[in-house]
């Protein structure tokens, strides 16, 4: 990203860290112009911007932390799967007269294993946006997803989800289509497949639109991603009748990465470059396809039922918890 375009989408927060590494480069250059030696000078200064880097986002709150999730630059699935995979052949339409772009998928290499990737797809600018719907997909684009995804199954190819949306298209039309019975089916049909299945949030989970393709033996998130039951915004306004108070609901919703851990929702969280992956996105690609490549390994030496019981058994443990008395599980 160009220094222009992180002034432009600059967050909050990041506007000291900005600053102060703007003040290095101006050093930088006025030392470089006057042929003067400020090498120590500079050193020092950018191990205070590091020091602050990592101040920042160690103690980010969740409502933060969604900001970064839907920064305007932060890596989209197509981003992704071009700096991952070896090759890659984009598929297209459900069979039933429909392709929906806010969910895109096809067959790929990834380490020369093929697989077949899918994910949301929000726009880059507002023009790009409102032809991808903001990344929400109709009943048409979950149907083309589990298409895909039997298509892997039948010809024994590991299943990649990239989850990135704020949920599924709520608007009558796609009631009329039949949203809640596309993603129900998928649900449905993802818990019986007999290929490896690894999930991975990237930005924003939220709601059914993302466990639509959320069903996996791996569930994994990036550091900075959040997954949700609802966003912020709609919470609060239920609650509280004010959206305003997002932050507050943000907090109590539990929505970050280290929290879902600790809660056992997932199951690996994916490290970002130090600034998170939209200053750093082909980093952050690879660290992504090295953790990829390494559950596939692992999931690999698994025969399909017992993928299939480990599949199974991980969502039947969600939200179940001890009871402190006589640690009985108790289904939440």
């Amino acid at each position: 990203m160009s220094k222009n375009e992180r002034r432009t989408f600059l967050l909050d927060f990041e506007k000291p860290l900005w600053e102060l590494e703007a003040r290095i480069e101006q050093i930088r250059q006025l030392a470089e112009e006057n042929n003067v030696d400020v090498s120590e000078q500079i050193a020092q200064l950018e191990g205070r911007a590091e020091n602050l880097r990592q101040e920042i986002f160690s103690g980010l709150t969740p409502s933060q932390r969604l900001q970064l999730a839907r920064h305007p630059r932060r890596p989209s699935t197509l981003d992704y799967i071009q700096s991952i995979t070896d090759e890659w052949f984009e598929l297209h339409g459900d069979r039933s007269g429909y392709d929906d772009p806010a969910l895109v998928g096809g067959v790929a290499r990834l380490g020369g294993r093929p697989v077949v990737i899918l994910g949301h797809q929000k726009g880059r600018d507002t023009k790009d946006n409102v032809a991808r719907n903001f990344g929400m997909p109709a009943p048409g684009g979950y149907r083309k997803a589990i298409r895909l995804m039997e298509h892997a199954n039948q010809f024994s190819m590991p299943i990649i989800t990239l989850i990135d949306t704020p949920g599924a298209w709520a608007g009558v039309e796609a009631e009329k289509l039949g949203q809640g019975e596309a993603i129900a089916f998928n649900l449905r049909q993802m818990f019986g497949f007999n290929v490896p299945i690894i999930c991975t949030v990237i930005g924003e989970g939220g709601s059914g639109g993302a466990l639509g393709i959320g069903v996996g033996d791996k569930l994994m998130m990036l550091e900075h991603a959040v997954y949700t039951v609802a966003t912020p915004e709609a919470c609060a306004a239920i609650l509280w009748k004010d959206a305003k108070k997002s932050p507050q609901a943000a907090q109590a919703l539990k929505i970050t990465a280290s929290d879902l851990k600790d809660l056992a929702i997932i199951d690996i969280i994916v490290p970002e470059p130090s600034g998170a992956a939209h200053v750093k996105p082909l980093e952050a690609a690879a660290i992504l396809k090295k953790t990829l490549l390494e559950q596939l390994e692992e999931l690999s030496n698994l025969t399909p039922e017992e993928l299939k019981t480990l599949r199974y058994e991980k969502f039947r443990k969600i939200g179940v918890f001890l009871d402190s008395a006589n640690d009985i599980p108790v289904p939440s």
